[in-house]
């Protein structure tokens, strides 16, 4: 199964780097997050990838070009610098088989077990799955009346809800709703399909982490220098 990694935003969030290099470029225990997500799919045996670029591309193809002994299939494709990301997937169909693949964005990493994922989606045969995840902790919680705190609870992960932590598996069929660079998958595309009943979602309690702003990346060195 082929694997689609979305590397072409700006990564404004992060301008302390993404000044001279794409967010997915930025090194986190000293390799870029990039190659933790591939290193990941790897592991489960998927190692054809098809990396959408846009902004600072070449920084990416220079990388890859002095990257050596790997057995993965590396295939970067200029999607436009500013391309959204429906409209970059969209731009990959001619790279893509019929039936499934799996896509994700270039800035999030997690233990996900993929093997697990790809079971549920063909179970529930909906036309995308994607990874809800719980969103790591930022606040605590405070209930105030007057002057007085009544309740203080530091914030747990349990108290966020769910969100969409990327690793999808996708039907190519689900491309037809993408209408064109100026498309957000996150917008209609998956609005749409919601509707139709045609989007699942894969419960993952384990692992997760996305690189958003300078606290992210630094939060993440810690995590993934111990592992």
């Amino acid at each position: 199964m082929k694997v689609v990694i979305l590397a072409g935003g700006f990564g404004t969030r992060l301008n302390e780097y993404t000044k001279t290099i794409p967010k997915p470029m930025v090194k986190v225990a000293g390799i870029p997050i990039l190659i933790h997500i591939m290193n990941h799919y790897s592991k489960y045996g998927f190692n054809e990838f098809y990396i959408a670029l846009g902004y600072r591309g070449e920084v990416i193809k220079k990388y890859f070009k002095s990257l050596k002994n790997r057995n993965w299939k590396i295939n970067l494709i200029d999607t436009g610098v500013k391309t959204m990301t429906g409209g970059r997937i969209k731009r990959l169909a001619k790279y893509l088989d019929e039936g499934s693949f799996l896509m994700t964005y270039g800035d999030g990493v997690s233990n996900i077990n993929l093997k697990k994922l790809i079971r549920f989606h063909k179970k529930n045969k909906k036309m995308v799955t994607l990874s809800a995840v719980r969103p790591p902790a930022r606040f605590g919680a405070l209930k105030i009346t007057g002057n007085t705190v009544k309740y203080f609870k530091e914030k747990s992960k349990l108290d966020e809800g769910w969100i969409n932590g990327g690793f999808f598996v996708m039907e190519k069929k689900f491309l037809k709703f993408i209408k064109n660079d100026k498309t957000f998958l996150e917008k209609e595309p998956l609005e749409k399909i919601c509707k139709n009943k045609q989007l699942a979602a894969f419960k993952h309690n384990g692992f997760w982490h996305c690189m958003d702003t300078k606290r992210d990346k630094d939060k993440l060195d810690k995590i993934l220098k111990k592992i």
